[in-house]
C-alpha cells in the first residue's frame, strides 16, 4: 500500500513539473530574436571600414576596407585575409553582453582589464571616432570572458569562444596564400624538379600533357594539384625583404611551379628544406616564406602521375561502333535504333544487349597501373586490338599485348605503353567469347 502511495506522489510531482515547464516555455519569445544588449548598439558588419587589433602577445595591427576589399595597413602593408577580416567585423557587430558583473568596477586589474589582455576596435564608415572593446581573463568557470568598453569601468561578460576570433596577430590577419590566381581562368600548369619539366595545357574542360610528351592528362590529378596550390597557406615568413635568397636555397631552386591564366603567370619557387619546413617564394613578392615539404610531392609529379589512367575515353553508353581483332578473328558491333531503343548488331544479326553492354563496360573500364616510356615488345604481336567510335565523330584504337603474366596496352595517338592488371584483359576476353 505504501509503494502505491509513493507512486501516486511521484506521478503528481512529475505532472506538476511538466505543467510548470509547459507554462514557462509558453511564455518564452519564440521569434528567435535575442533580447541581450549589443555592446556596440545597432552597428552592422557592412558599416565597419577599419579594424584595429592588439593581440595578447602585444602585437598591434590595423586593417582598412577599400573598394570592398580588406587591406592590412599596419605594421606592414599587405593584402588581408578576407575571411579573417570579415569574421572580425561580424563578431564586433554581433557582440552581446552575456551579463553585467560590475557597473563601476574599482579594481579592473582583477578582471585582467587594466591593462587589458587584448583589445579590438573599429571605425564605421564616415565616422572618425573609434569604438573599442577591452578583453580580460576568463571567468573561473571558463565559459565567459571579462570585458569592458573603452573609457568605461562597467565590466560585463562575453562568450569565451570569441577569444579565438579576436586574438589575432599580424601574420594571422594577412593574406597567407602562397600563390594568388583565378582558378576558373587557369589554362596551363608547368612543374619543374631538377632537369625534369612537365607542361600541361587546358582546352575547354580537357587537360592534356604538352611536354615532354603529347598525351591525355588525368583531370583529377591536375585539378588536385591546382587545388593544393590555391588552398595552401604559408606557415611563416623568414625573410620579409628576400635579401638573402642563397641562404634558403632559392638561387638554385629545388623545384618551381608556374600557373598560367591567359597571358598572366603565377610562379612559386621552392628552395631548401630545414627543420621540416620548405622555403618558398612567390615571384610577385620579395618575401621568403615556409610551407610544409609535402607540398612539393603533392604538386610536382612525374609525367606518369599526370597521365590519364583510363585507356579509353569512350564509355559503354557513348560507343556507337566497336571493332575487336583477336588473331585472325574480327568482331564488329554497331549500334542502331530499334523499336524499343538502341540495339547492338554483329554480322547483320541482333546481339543480346546484356552481353554487349557487359563487354563494353569491362572494356572501357580498363585502367593503367603505370606507364613506360617505350612501347613494349609484346605489342608487336597483339593479343587484342580494339577500335571504338563514339560521340559521333570520335574514334580511338588501343592495342593489347601479353608478356608472361604482364599485360601492356598502347593507344595509337599516344607514345609509350601502359601496364595494367592481367585480370582486366582476361575479363574482356571472357565477355567477348560469351558474345560469340
Amino acid at each position: 500500500m505504501r509503494k502505491f502511495a509513493s507512486t501516486i506522489v511521484l506521478v503528481l510531482v512529475l505532472a506538476g513539473l511538466v505543467g510548470y515547464i509547459y507554462f514557462v516555455d509558453s511564455k518564452q519569445d519564440t521569434s528567435g530574436a535575442s533580447d541581450k544588449e549589443k555592446v556596440f548598439g545597432s552597428v552592422t558588419a557592412d558599416e565597419i571600414e577599419e579594424i584595429q587589433v592588439k593581440s595578447a602577445d602585444g602585437e598591434s595591427s590595423r586593417l582598412q576596407k577599400s573598394d570592398g576589399k580588406w587591406q592590412l595597413v599596419e605594421p606592414v602593408k599587405a593584402a588581408a585575409d578576407e575571411g579573417e577580416a570579415s569574421s572580425l567585423a561580424s563578431s564586433l557587430a554581433s557582440l552581446e553582453v552575456n551579463r553585467v558583473v560590475d557597473e563601476n568596477a574599482a579594481a579592473l586589474a582583477e578582471y585582467g582589464l587594466e591593462p587589458a589582455r587584448l583589445e579590438v576596435g573599429f571605425k564605421k564608415k564616415g565616422d572618425a571616432n573609434e569604438q573599442r572593446v577591452l578583453i580580460g581573463e576568463k571567468t573561473p568557470t571558463g565559459g565567459d570572458l571579462y570585458a569592458r568598453a573603452k573609457d568605461s569601468k562597467r565590466v560585463f561578460l562575453i562568450p569565451a569562444y570569441l577569444d579565438a576570433s579576436f586574438n589575432k596577430n599580424t601574420f594571422a590577419l594577412r593574406d597567407r596564400r602562397i600563390l594568388s590566381f583565378d582558378r576558373n581562368a587557369v589554362d596551363g600548369l608547368e612543374v619543374t624538379s631538377g632537369s625534369s619539366k612537365v607542361q600541361l595545357t587546358k582546352t575547354g574542360s580537357e587537360w592534356r600533357l604538352s611536354s615532354p610528351i603529347a598525351a591525355r592528362a588525368d583531370f583529377a590529378a591536375v585539378e588536385g594539384a591546382l587545388e593544393r596550390l590555391s588552398s595552401t597557406q604559408m606557415q611563416g615568413i623568414v625573410d620579409p625583404e628576400g635579401g638573402n635568397l642563397a641562404k634558403y636555397g632559392l638561387t638554385k631552386p629545388t623545384g618551381s611551379i608556374v600557373v598560367a591564366a591567359g597571358s598572366s603567370r603565377a610562379t612559386l619557387t621552392l628552395g631548401s628544406t630545414d627543420n621540416s619546413l620548405l622555403f618558398a617564394r612567390d615571384g610577385s613578392r620579395p618575401m621568403v616564406f615556409t610551407v610544409a615539404p609535402v607540398l612539393k610531392d603533392d604538386v610536382i609529379r612525374s609525367v606518369g602521375d599526370f597521365r590519364r589512367k583510363d585507356l579509353f575515353d569512350a564509355r559503354a553508353f557513348t560507343a556507337t561502333r566497336v571493332e575487336l581483332k583477336r588473331g585472325a578473328d574480327t568482331v564488329t558491333l554497331e549500334k542502331s535504333k530499334g523499336e524499343k531503343g538502341d540495339v547492338w548488331r554483329a554480322a547483320g544479326k541482333d546481339v543480346e544487349s546484356g552481353k554487349a553492354d557487359d563487354l563494353l563496360t569491362k572494356l572501357t573500364g580498363l585502367r593503367a597501373q603505370s606507364y613506360e616510356a617505350q612501347a613494349h615488345s609484346s605489342l608487336k604481336k597483339p593479343a587484342l586490338v580494339v577500335s571504338i567510335s563514339f560521340d559521333e565523330k570520335k574514334q580511338e584504337t588501343v592495342t593489347f599485348g601479353r608478356s608472361e603474366k604482364d599485360v601492356f596496352a598502347s593507344r595509337s595517338d599516344e607514345p609509350g605503353a601502359a601496364k595494367l592488371e592481367a585480370s582486366g584483359l582476361d575479363e574482356v576476353i571472357k565477355a567477348l567469347d560469351a558474345l560469340k
